[in-house]
């Protein structure tokens, strides 16, 4: 679960890390009255789902309640990549003489915590990896010792900081490290955490993810959802218990297991098409989950073909095909939808296809063919 710039401050504050003083506005009237009681220069901060604020125009420095008041109008209802802002966060103002980027993630591959910092901080840290990978120091953390304090000096003496600006990163750092253990979060990023001319380290924005599975530890968290903001496909497969993304393609992928739904992923890139969503149905889904999900799918408006993909071992193929046949009759779905069965029962769900195959209906017989026909489906438009 993702949290909100200002959200994520207020949890971080718990475990004393420093933020500016700043006002949450969801008028351009209350981001004017925000200005004026923070009073002076004021940052006016989209407060979206989504990176990228600064490049889309979605943050604004201003020096007056007028120009707060004129800055959210342009900023409130902005699309940014693909989030239309709701909300402000008005934040006080500060001098900054230097610029960290600061996250903990949990590296998967490695089964830990990874620390990445770097002094060029306010860019995407994909581009600092791009540009200059030297500047990155990464760390492991073993997760029953915790952070240790040489561990901590260990990544100030490595990114070359010294004096008060190494113990003041140092005790961020600390802070922010129990900040991720005690959310349950599975990222928190700190770009920038700055120096100000005053000498003091903190916290000018903050991303916060918290593993969905352990919202049941956190009540308070959980309450932070914004269900507006939501994706509808999203929630609504949340709601029935599918595993559904959305991404930027034109391929709808539908698959049952998260390892055969990767693997079409990656054969649907291999054969030159980009995704436009996929959904796992999991390992034992009946026919109305199946038109469930096929229907969930299809509901993006990007996707000009689906691709249907299922091995049957607990899910068994007469099922899945019953299921896209309901589908296709309960929904009137008219785009191009390339099937490829295998598995139990797969012989009996192909015949079962070929006896009532709808014109919009095509079956292969390997991944990659499959692959290559909605690909080439989806580029001829969805005919």
């Amino acid at each position: 679960m993702d949290l909100y710039e200002y959200q994520g401050k207020e949890l971080l504050r718990h475990y004393d890390l420093e933020t500016l003083p700043g006002i949450v506005a969801g008028t351009p009237e209350e981001a004017g009255r925000a200005a004026e009681t923070l009073g002076g220069t004021v940052a006016i901060k989209a407060q979206v789902l989504t990176g990228g604020r600064g490049k889309a125009g979605g943050i604004k420095v201003v020096d007056s309640p007028r120009e707060a008041e004129e800055a959210a109008g342009q900023i409130l209802g902005m699309d940014i990549r693909g989030h239309t802002v709701g909300r402000v966060y008005v934040e006080h103002g500060e001098k900054i003489d230097r610029e960290f980027y600061l996250s903990i993630t949990v590296d998967r591959t490695a089964k830990r915590p990874l620390i990445l910092f770097s002094t060029e901080g306010g860019v995407e840290i994909e581009e600092v990896a791009e540009t200059n990978p030297e500047a990155i120091v990464r760390l492991h953390v073993d997760p029953l010792l915790g952070l240790l304090p040489y561990q901590v000096r260990e990544i100030t003496f490595s990114a070359g900081l010294e004096g008060d600006v190494a113990k003041g990163v140092g005790t961020v750092l600390s802070h922010l490290y129990k900040a991720f253990e005690g959310l349950d979060a599975s990222l928190v990023e700190l770009n920038p955490l700055v120096v100000t001319g005053e000498g003091r380290v903190l916290t000018l924005d903050a991303k916060v993810t918290v593993d969905d599975s352990s919202l049941y530890r956190h009540e308070d968290i959980a309450g932070m959802h914004d269900v507006e903001a939501a994706d509808p496909q999203e929630e609504r497969a949340q709601e029935v218990g599918l595993q559904y993304v959305k991404l930027d393609g034109d391929v709808g992928i539908l698959g049952n297991g998260a390892g055969l739904v990767m693997s079409t992923l990656d054969v649907v890139a291999q054969a030159g098409g980009e995704p436009a969503n996929f959904c796992d149905v999991g390992g034992g889904a009946d026919a109305e989950q199946i038109s469930t999900a096929l229907d969930i799918v299809t509901s993006n408006e990007q996707v000009k073909s689906v691709l249907f993909n299922i091995f049957g071992g607990i899910t068994r193929g007469d099922e899945v095909a019953r299921g896209l046949l309901s589908a296709i009759e309960r929904t009137g779905i008219t785009l191009p939808i390339v099937v490829r069965l295998d598995g139990t029962n797969a012989e009996e769900g192909r015949r079962i296809l070929a006896e009532n195959t709808p014109e919009n209906v095509v079956t292969e017989e390997t991944m990659l063919d499959a692959a290559s026909r909605a690909v080439e489906l989806a580029r001829d438009g969805g005919r």
